[in-house]
């Protein structure tokens, strides 16, 4: 799918498909998604684009610059989603190559282009506002993935306290599903660490072609991008190292439980083992056994075997062990 936006003397206008030949002049952005076999002819023919998957990040042909980039949006849904994108900036226009029919991230940029006529005054400046429109985007996700966070913190705190705020009680299940989810967060901030980068690397090349003798407003812009992007870049970093905080407090709390119940089986057998001694000895068969013919006999057992399920407990509460 070919999508164009024209640049006339009234307006800025999106058309699907190829405008007329005497319009081509008009074009400024051409927006390309998962292309046929036709189109991929007509945009080699055309424009000297070529669409086929390159796996350079950079590459430059006598009349064209090639930029890969990995971006990240959300969803409608607020579901992060990653997609590839490749901007191809040309003398006359710019376009935008996504071989993912389902990434689409620039349908807002119109809006943005329309808003200032300095937005659409060259290629240039249009590739501007398509890195200023990825760079807000992975700033958005990067936001949601935040609130994230501090709800998993929320929960990590109700987890450690042992109950729920409708009292429910909580442990190692709920500690393991916490660590799954910030596994999960992990990959994601990663990934948009990863789309900074590339982007990042898309900004500096725009600033090499921006003349600023000939345009010292747009340059001056791009340079601000830079800075945004990596002002968006430190506040992932800082998001990593906060999940890597919270992956090893889970860890923490995780030991400390385990450790707990470690704790209470070991005084559990610490407390019954001298019990279980006393009936090990009166389950010997000896032929004489005084106490089978006392009348008291059997209490002075059963006392026998509390008295040493007691003395071990008390030993181990003065001790501090069961806090």
């Amino acid at each position: 799918m070919i999508n164009c936006l024209i640049k006339t003397a009234q307006e800025l206008k999106m058309i699907q498909g190829l405008p007329d030949a005497q319009d081509d002049g008009q074009i400024i952005w051409l927006e390309i998604t998962a292309p046929t076999i036709d189109e991929a002819t007509i945009l080699r023919s055309h424009f000297g684009i070529e669409v086929a998957v390159q796996r350079n990040s950079v590459m430059e042909t006598d009349d064209l610059l090639y930029l890969r980039t990995d971006l990240l949006r959300l969803t409608e849904d607020g579901t992060p989603q990653f997609g590839r994108i490749h901007f191809i900036l040309g003398e006359h226009w710019v376009a935008t190559l996504s071989h993912n029919a389902d990434f689409q991230p620039f349908n807002q940029v119109i809006a943005r282009l329309r808003k200032k006529s300095r937005n659409h005054q060259n290629p240039r400046a249009v590739l501007r506002v398509l890195l200023r429109a990825a760079n807000d985007m992975a700033d958005n996700s990067l936001d949601h993935i935040t609130d994230a966070l501090e709800c998993l913190s929320e929960h990590i705190f109700e987890i450690s306290e042992g109950y729920s705020a409708d009292g429910r009680e909580l442990g190692v299940k709920d500690l393991l599903k916490i660590m799954r989810r910030l596994n999960e967060k992990e990959e994601l901030i990663s990934r948009c660490l990863e789309s900074q980068l590339s982007l990042a690397r898309a900004v500096r090349y725009l600033s090499g072609e921006v003349d600023s003798l000939i345009h010292p407003e747009l340059e001056e812009l791009v340079n601000e991008l830079a800075a945004d992007v990596t002002g968006v870049k430190e506040h992932a970093y800082f998001e990593h190292e906060k999940v890597r905080y919270l992956q090893n407090a889970v860890t923490n709390i995780l030991n400390i439980k385990q450790n707990q119940i470690v704790k209470i089986f070991t005084i559990i057998t610490a407390v019954f083992l001298p019990p279980t001694l006393v009936g090990t000895f009166y389950g010997m068969n000896f032929s004489v056994m005084p106490e089978l013919s006392w009348k008291y006999g059997f209490i002075y057992s059963m006392i026998l075997t509390v008295a040493a399920a007691l003395l071990p407990l008390i030993y181990i509460k003065r001790k501090g062990w069961l806090r």
